[in-house]
């Protein structure tokens, strides 16, 4: 199994730039050509949140062409805090799963061989993630269910602290209910986020959990409490591979293209 994980895309209205500079829909289609033109076929792409970042249904409108141009690939998404839940469902409702759950956009992929969780996190209104009783409910009759399959979550707010204090500030509420569910699922072998806007990994519980750039904008590295700042750091996307009675393997593909390549050789 392939899997692709871009995240925090931040479509905007037609001919608008992010803070006036950042090119989003540009960078994001780039993105999507660059998936396209994987050597490998992706079995699946994975979207982890702020899909856009007005929540309008222009943007989403956008967003679904964009995906028809470049991806063949069955798209699987969740909102992040720019995103507006119902104003999703109603322009993105053709992608498989956004409509099953009544209140939320989460879902189970049980169509590949990895499952995957599709987690919603999002707080209406807040920059904040939360994860309420009920979603948290859901989580634990949903990876009760398969027990015995390899399973990856996907969600928009890392379930940990980043160190990254002007983004921590708006992070999960409560990282350590998440943390306590897996600790129960043996079978979550991956967490993956967005919202950082960097390469970030670590666990929770037995489960590796990463972050991944975005495949627009980043955020600039800081560790403390200085000003949060974003720049134009090389986008990135993360590839997943599965093979049977093998572990995970994740890695960070950039979207520009560099010098090269060059083959080797003779040193000297």
């Amino acid at each position: 199994m392939i899997l692709v994980q871009l995240t925090d895309l931040h479509i905007q209205p037609k001919r608008l730039a992010l803070y006036r500079t950042a090119e989003t829909n540009m960078l994001t289609e780039r993105a999507l050509r660059a998936v396209a033109r994987l050597q490998m076929r992706p079995d699946a792409v994975v979207i982890s949140g702020d899909l856009v970042d007005r929540g309008s249904a222009e943007e989403y409108r956008i967003l679904a062409d964009m995906l028809r141009r470049h991806i063949s690939a069955p798209v699987y998404v969740i909102p992040g805090n720019h995103d507006r839940r119902e104003t999703l469902k109603a322009e993105l409702g053709h992608l498989p799963g956004v409509l099953s759950h009544p209140d939320f956009v989460q879902y189970a992929i049980d169509d590949h061989p990895v499952r995957l969780v599709m987690l919603d996190t999002v707080i209406p209104g807040s920059g904040a993630g939360e994860l309420c009783a009920a979603r948290l409910a859901w989580l634990d009759s949903t990876l009760a269910a398969a027990p015995d399959k390899p399973t990856i979550v996907a969600m928009h707010h890392p379930p940990f602290v980043t160190g990254v204090a002007h983004m921590d500030a708006i992070g999960l509420r409560n990282p350590a209910e998440f943390e306590a569910m897996i600790a129960r699922h043996a079978q979550v072998k991956r967490i993956l986020c967005g919202h950082v806007h960097r390469p970030i990994s670590t666990t929770v519980a037995h489960a590796i959990a990463s972050v991944s750039p975005s495949a627009a904008h980043q955020i600039e590295f800081t560790l403390g409490d200085e000003p949060g700042f974003w720049n134009l750091e090389p986008a990135a996307f993360q590839v997943l591979t599965a093979h049977p009675g093998a572990a995970i393997v994740a890695h960070t593909v950039y979207v520009e293209d560099f010098p090269g390549p060059f083959p080797f050789g003779p040193a000297g």
